[in-house]
């Protein structure tokens, strides 16, 4: 555990610096025409590795908290703090973390208790769900109660915990299991209260998976009923004679016509069918007594956390996905009001503010807003419609900046205490992990995205002029300038451009290849290459296995500072398809009860906006989508070696591409199969693609689609899973077919106006020494800046924003439309030279050997590879996984526990 003066006079003067950038650019834009320079900031010209507030986020943020910030937590784990409650009578805060409960003394700003799952042999394995931490004072006793749970097939469980706390440590008193109900695997308990009714105690939970409101009798833990909500339920507050739900994807669908509805993992919801995304929210009003349904009130979307007001004639709720507040009338039970809580309002704002946390002084006057897209919290001032003690209208005071995504709020008399779900980001270096099985002298400051702290910030409540001085401070590390930028209106007469200035200029460019692959740092893949910022001794797929990689990053350009801006798949592929992450998966981050979503089939996942595939159709362009998005349905009996030589002597394989999503449906190829499937060959999808690029040669003018979303992920590999290839077999397969998808593209007659760009969706499954977020990415094009090496820091959302660029479409959320642009990528040059692929030079149907002939650790790596949440992309253990693939790669050399953590094979 450790401490963090936000501002210290370190931070001041690296924040002066950072922000005086920041003015510059704010001031040229006045006098200069170069909208490139204006974009400008010192981030750009820096890489991740600071650990100095102002802290760099791999998505165009800096964290700078206001106050004092405390971080805890095993750094062998990837910590995240969710919820966050005052102990009464005492100066110590209860919080919630994904992996326990720790006590914080507010004084001295020391974690004096923790109390952890894997350290109880009975509880070991759980998580805490989303919020539902609750301190309550029973027969003189502290109490405090949790939620928990675990997803794991058969063996699920849902808990909510109740302890006692003595002053010095948290002791379990008894645990209340809730069963699943058809269709749910999992009850999944959330938010909770406690009451006492005629001299009884209550607990009251929300059952975010059976959609359900259970009431237990604490005395003996025995239900008293189950009453049915809405969708995935997820916040609680019982005022007066009611208990209001929040229900984060609205109603049971009962009314189809005219209505889409689609999964969210579970069950149904309505849909909007732009985007996927869930339609509406509600909250659920039921009789305490009996569970009986009062109403339903409609809300925004993604309702998740409600409280009431001191007097108990209002209740809020935070919409994550509207950006707004609604203010519910306890006494007429009708939405009264919607109070916008964005960072930058007006008519043409940018969506993805994302308040998710709510807390309210005592006078109830003041309401403070956990924005996680912000890294702040909004200050709202009641107004007399949604508050009895409230003046005027209701309006944002200002925003006080936090860690990375607040998701928790409490507060006293003087001080506002927060929750940072993403805290400062995945850094923790080797340094503070196990020394165990260290290797030689190759070992480096090295970092993976799994370990990082939980963070929680102590701020002082500000006057009016302290306020102002934060929001601006707030606006300025969210790079709010680039927002006003991307509206500026295209100018007439501009020449086209590779990388237009503004949104709505021409580009040189007609087409886009956006290509996806999975789960590779640089280093793993470019480490081996001199003419970057890479370590060879953590580079397992080098030049000897990924030819074609180093050979476009040696012709076309090497960066070699580019991020993922999530940490795993689950995140990585809503970074790459919509530039940004909901509240949803923010709060099941690391734990993903509900769904792990590297494959859109979960409409809580989608953004209000949607991805950059209806952002494109939205805008009158033609779009393509190859294996992203969709399952493969085919015949389970077939295995790789089955589907390879059938692929080699020229016979089809039989499969149908499914999706959720109805927008998707008619843009999906049929000819080219799903990412998530091991058993296809990555040769399939490359031969598939390049005979679609063939037949779009052979038709009139110009048919090619305008935008082609790509996925190729067998570099994920399944480990030393028998019966299928090596992973030094499929990351050769998953090169070969990027190097034959890129000549094909440059040697056909759309080649003088496309342009390509590959990223990795995350780089979870590995180590580099200069960020945990660091990975490949690749811009190819016959304006490409050749045979350069590009060092600016850019990461995934700049090339959703670079694609939205080149096709003259808006931004999507605020956080593609704060994104720098890959300017630096591109030149005036043109050189339509064809690239020339290169053969594989380790055998691509090399598979891995049966159980049969093996023995000791390649006995041992094989079973574990055996297991079936390996079937599909990132199903099982990353820790685990990270040791397959290295000692696949180096055999017997020592595994680098210090980059990845304890041996968690078992």
């Amino acid at each position: 555990m450790c401490l963090k003066t936000s501002l210290s006079v370190s931070s001041l003067i690296i924040i002066c610096a950072m922000l005086t950038g920041c003015q510059s650019a704010l001031d040229k834009r006045s006098t200069a025409e170069n909208d490139v320079l204006n974009m400008h900031h010192p981030y750009d010209d820096s890489t991740l590795t600071n650990k100095l507030l102002p802290v760099m986020m791999p998505y165009n943020r800096l964290v700078a908290s206001a106050g004092k910030v405390v971080s805890f937590g095993d750094p062998e784990l990837e910590n995240h703090s969710l919820d966050v409650k005052l102990i009464p009578g005492t100066t110590l805060l209860a919080i919630e973390d994904r992996y326990g409960i720790a006590i914080i003394d507010t004084i001295t700003k020391k974690l004096t208790s923790r109390w952890a799952y894997n350290n109880n042999s009975k509880y070991r394995g759980l998580m805490s769900t989303y919020s539902g931490l609750k301190v309550a004072r029973i027969n003189g006793r502290i109490n405090i109660f949790w939620s928990a749970a675990l997803a794991n097939g058969k063996n699920s469980r849902s808990l909510v915990l109740r302890a006692s706390w003595d002053g010095e440590k948290l002791s379990i008193i008894s645990s209340i299991e809730f069963t699943p109900q058809i269709p749910a695997p999992l009850a999944l308990p959330n938010e909770i209260a406690i009451t006492n009714e005629n001299g009884k105690d209550y607990l009251y939970v929300v059952l975010n998976g059976n959609n359900q409101l259970v009431k237990t009798d604490l005395t003996n833990n025995k239900t008293v009923y189950a009453a049915p909500t809405g969708v995935a339920p997820y916040g609680l507050v019982i005022v007066k004679d009611k208990a209001y739900v929040t229900n984060w994807a609205g109603p049971v669908p009962a009314d189809t016509v005219n209505k889409e509805t689609a999964g969210v993992p579970f069950g149904q919801t309505y849909i909007d069918p732009k985007t996927g995304a869930t339609l509406m929210g509600t909250v659920s009003v039921i009789n305490p007594v009996n569970g009986a349904t009062i109403k339903q009130i409609p809300v925004g979307l993604h309702p998740n956390a409600i409280i009431a007001s001191t007097d108990g004639q209002f209740v809020y709720v935070a919409n994550g996905n509207s950006d707004e507040l609604s203010v519910i009338s306890t006494g007429t039970l009708q939405n009264i009001q919607s109070i916008a809580v964005k960072l930058m309002p007006g008519k043409k704002s940018f969506v993805g503010d994302t308040p998710n946390a709510l807390a309210i002084n005592a006078a109830g006057t003041t309401l403070y807003v956990a924005n996680g897209m912000d890294n702040a919290v909004a200050v709202i001032k009641l107004g007399n419609k949604a508050a009895l003690k409230g003046s005027g209208a209701s309006e944002v005071k200002g925003f006080i900046p936090t860690e990375a995504y607040p998701g928790g709020l409490a507060i006293d008399g003087n001080n506002l205490f927060v929750t940072n779900l993403e805290g400062e980001g995945a850094r923790v270096g080797s340094g503070e992990l196990s020394q165990d099985d260290r290797p030689g002298n190759d070992v480096v400051e090295s970092f993976n995205s799994h370990h990082q702290k939980a963070t929680l910030s102590i701020i002082g409540i500000p006057d009016d002029s302290t306020l102002k001085d934060y929001t601006k401070r707030v606006k300025e590390l969210n790079l709010t300038f680039r927002q006003e930028l991307a509206l500026l209106l295209p100018r007439k007469n501009v020449a086209p451009k590779p990388m237009p200035e503004r949104i709505g200029e021409p580009s040189v460019f007609n087409h886009v290849l956006y290509i996806i692959k999975e789960n590779r740092t640089y280093d793993q893949v470019l480490g081996d290459m001199p003419e970057g910022n890479g370590n060879r001794s953590l580079c397992i797929y080098g030049d000897s296995i990924t030819p074609n990689q180093h050979s476009l990053a040696r012709k076309y350009m090497l960066l070699d500072n580019y991020y993922a801006s999530g940490k795993c798949s689950a995140e990585g592929h809503q970074w790459t398809d919509a530039a940004m992450v909901t509240d949803y998966v923010e709060k099941n981050v690391r734990a993903w009860f509900r769904s792990y979503p590297h494959v859109q089939e979960d409409a809580l996942v989608y953004g209000s906006n949607g991805f950059i595939w209806n952002n494109a159709a939205d805008h009158g362009k033609t779009v393509r989508i190859y294996g992203e998005a969709c399952q493969p349905r085919m015949d389970n009996a077939l295995t790789w070696s089955t589907i390879f030589n059938d692929y080699q002597a020229g016979r089809p394989l039989k499969f149908v591409n499914t999706s959720t999503i109805s927008r998707v449906r008619p843009m999906l190829s049929q000819n080219f199969p799903g990412s998530d499937e091991h058993r296809i060959t990555e040769q399939v999808r490359a031969s598939a693609f390049i005979k679609e690029l063939k037949a779009y040669e052979a038709q009139p003018g110009d048919a090619l689609p305008q935008l082609m979303v790509m996925a190729l992920s067998a570099d994920h590999t399944v480990g030393t899973r028998p019966g299928l290839p090596t992973p030094n077999a499929m990351v050769a397969d998953n090169d070969l077919a990027v190097g034959r998808i890129v000549e094909a593209v440059t040697k056909s007659r759309f080649w003088k106006n496309t342009v390509i760009f590959i990223t990795e969706d995350d780089s979870q499954a590995g180590w580099d020494h200069v960020s945990a977020y660091r990975t490949t990415g690749f811009v190819i094009s016959p304006y490409s800046v050749f045979q350069h090496k590009v060092s600016t820091n850019y990461n995934q959302v700049s090339m959703v924003r670079s694609i939205e660029q080149i096709l003259g479409i808006p931004p999507m959320n605020i956080l593609d439309a704060s994104a720098l642009p890959m300017f630096n990528c591109f030149n005036q040059r043109h050189n339509t030279t064809p690239y020339q692929s290169l053969a594989n030079r380790v055998a691509i149907d090399r598979i891995n050997p049966g159980i049969a002939k093996l023995k000791g650790a390649e006995l041992h790596y094989a079973k574990l590879s055996l297991r079936p949440e390996y079937d599909h992309i990132d199903g099982g253990n990353d820790d685990v996984m990270n040791r397959i693939l290295w000692f696949a790669a180096k055999g017997k050399k020592a595994y680098p526990a210090n980059l990845a953590g304890k041996d968690a094979d078992d």
